[in-house]
């Protein structure tokens, strides 16, 4: 959007992994540089994660003065190769004010967001781009507790932009400085005292918190599992409203375990409503830092599958890495953990990512950017006709990007393909790029976004956009989305570039007529035509109209005129009206 806004294996492959330059506990403002970890080394606090991993404690020096430098070096750097990393030990910080630009994330140590407590803020705005905050993208905040000084904390962000595992000791503005265009958003297993201020954001999921209040919608509001979300009012005011959502398990998390770096992982929860952390300490396990391969951005394919093969999990610190070969994740329980946006680059057509059909492997916090040479996926969560049954132990995806064009042509015929049942997908943006280098309707060349092949799957905060043809396909049975946002290909150049046989364009999100069952909450579809403004979509959304296929509160909007839809899902609803930029909208289908 942006108009708007392993030991033996490695032997076996000729690859020996380094070892692990210990450093000692310090309070400087910065991590020292070293060599990865292996295993049966320990991490101590303050060791070595890498230059981009910054790591504060109350007694730290001059901290402002480090979050101004990497802020001034991240605001506008939209498609550059920083990647920061902040890290905030357990304890009270003062005077703070953290502004995130690009790739930047932000973090507590502690097990719940009381542990880190700043007074003062975490800024994301839109000064960099004139007030436009609908390229904010690719940086969060999370395990952090906020007393902001004005009494309300402003988180102006866009997609990429999760806002996790934190407690606001006071109101959460969303918009930017003046109110102008904002387009996010994400809110998951946090507490705002105070009341949340969308005002100029189109749309915006939160999942498992709690809120003081809720100030207003313009198109698009999604909550499941909210304390004090308003009521389910769609489409006017726009709020979809689940009491809970079915299941989920929040994003693994680095934390401080007296001296040593541990990795917490949640357990999973079903029909989940409120945080996970409420209660005091959360529930789930920790897994030391000698099970995992602290990886640099230097490391080679080879050497990081040697070390998933001898049973480590990943910890991937801050940079870009080049694979020639997939990460193959093959060990039931294996965690692949990204700080800092570290981003996979496939090389040579590779997939980035392929996961076995086991239980329980968790993906988080990780972009995966498309290269030069076409992929067929870039990943692949479980291999094609994968059946077996993860309801215990799902596999997660989260906080999991993919890119295809923007910081250079790249091309991958479908992004992300889920094979796995029970997979859960929470909160993906899986974008075409529609602007920045190497784009054009053939220079990055992407046919498809998500495909879902898998049974009993859910996506809670799907974000695709721009695909020259399907941006979601489902075929697995049993699917359940909560919230979708999607904008059609800007760039198609007439009427006869996206024509699908009798159909006018592609729909943004099919499910296929062999599907029995499905159902989705708070889907919206955009279209904005700026090559060819003539171009009609027929509908946004297409599935088989039979009684066990379901949609509650959908939309589709063109934005200034620049294209049309004619229907909403298949042959039913309104169409778009003209110039207006008024949403046509459609509560219940069939």
């Amino acid at each position: 959007m942006s108009r708007r806004k392993v030991l033996g294996a490695a032997a076996a492959a000729g690859v020996a992994l380094p070892a692990l330059g210990a450093m000692a506990a310090s309070a400087a403002p910065a991590v020292k540089s070293g060599t990865p970890t292996k295993s049966g080394d320990t991490l101590a606090a303050g060791g070595d994660l890498g230059p981009n991993v910054i790591v504060f404690d109350p007694a730290t020096p001059g901290i402002q003065a480090k979050l101004d430098e990497i802020f001034k070096q991240q605001e506008s750097a939209q498609f550059g190769a920083g990647r920061y990393q902040l890290l905030f030990k357990p304890g009270t910080y003062s005077g703070l004010n953290a502004q995130l630009g690009f790739y930047t994330s932000i973090a507590g140590l502690g097990l719940t967001p009381d542990d880190t407590t700043i007074n003062g803020d975490v800024t994301v705005d839109a000064g960099w781009f004139d007030g436009n905050a609908t390229q904010n993208f690719w940086r969060s905040a999370e395990n952090l507790a906020l007393v902001p000084v004005s009494g309300t904390n402003r988180w102006a962000v866009a997609q990429a932009a999760p806002f996790r595992r934190m407690h606001v000791r006071g109101g959460l503005n969303l918009s930017p400085d003046g109110y102008g265009w904002a387009s996010g958003g994400y809110i998951a297993d946090s507490r705002i005292d105070g009341t949340v201020g969308p005002y100029s954001q189109q749309q915006w999921y939160t999942r498992d918190s709690a809120v003081g209040g809720w100030q207003n919608g313009v198109w698009n509001m999604v909550f499941s599992g909210v304390e004090g979300a308003p009521a389910q009012s769609f489409p006017d005011p726009p709020y979809t409203t689940l009491d809970t959502t079915p299941v989920s398990r929040e994003k693994p998390f680095l934390y401080l375990d007296g001296a040593d770096y541990k990795v917490f992982l949640p357990e999973k929860r079903t029909n989940a409503r409120g945080t996970s952390w409420g209660a005091g300490t959360p529930r789930g396990t920790s897994l030391a830092l000698d099970k995992f391969y602290v990886a640099r951005p230097d490391a080679s394919a080879a050497t990081l599958n040697a070390a998933l093969a001898q049973g480590l999990n990943l910890l991937l610190t801050p940079g870009v890495y080049h694979l020639d070969a997939p990460l193959q994740v093959d060990r039931a329980g294996t965690v692949v953990l990204g700080l800092g946006y570290a981003t996979l680059i496939p090389d040579g057509g590779a997939t980035a990512v392929k996961v076995a059909d086991v239980d329980g492997v968790r993906l988080a916090g990780f972009l995966v950017d498309a290269g030069s040479e076409n992929s067929t996926t870039l990943i692949e969560v479980g291999p094609k006709g994968a059946s077996a049954d993860h309801a215990a132990d799902p596999i997660t995806v989260q906080d999991v990007f993919v890119r295809i064009g923007g910081a250079g042509a790249g091309k991958a015929t479908t992004s992300m393909v889920i094979n796995a049942r029970h997979t859960i997908v929470d909160h993906t943006w899986v974008w075409r790029a529609d602007h920045g280098d190497g784009v054009g309707w053939d220079t990055n060349r992407a046919d498809y976004g998500v495909v879902v092949n898998g049974d009993d799957v859910l996506m809670t905060g799907l974000f695709v956009e721009h695909f020259n043809k399907y941006d979601v396909q489902w075929f697995g049975q049993r699917g359940r989305t909560i919230f979708f946002q999607n904008e059609k290909a800007y760039d198609a150049p007439n009427q006869a570039a996206i024509q699908n046989g009798d159909t006018k364009g592609f729909a943004a999100y099919k499910v296929d007529n062999s599907v029995t069952d499905h159902e989705g909450w708070g889907l919206g579809s955009y279209c904005f035509y700026n090559v060819d403004p003539g171009i009609v979509q027929h509908h946004g959304f297409a599935a088989p109209n039979t009684p066990g296929v379901k949609f509650h509160d959908l939309l589709v909007v063109s934005l200034g005129g620049k294209g049309q839809y004619e229907r909403v899902i298949n042959d039913t609803g309104n169409p778009t009206s003209g110039s207006d930029t008024v949403p046509s909208t459609l509560v219940s289908y069939p």
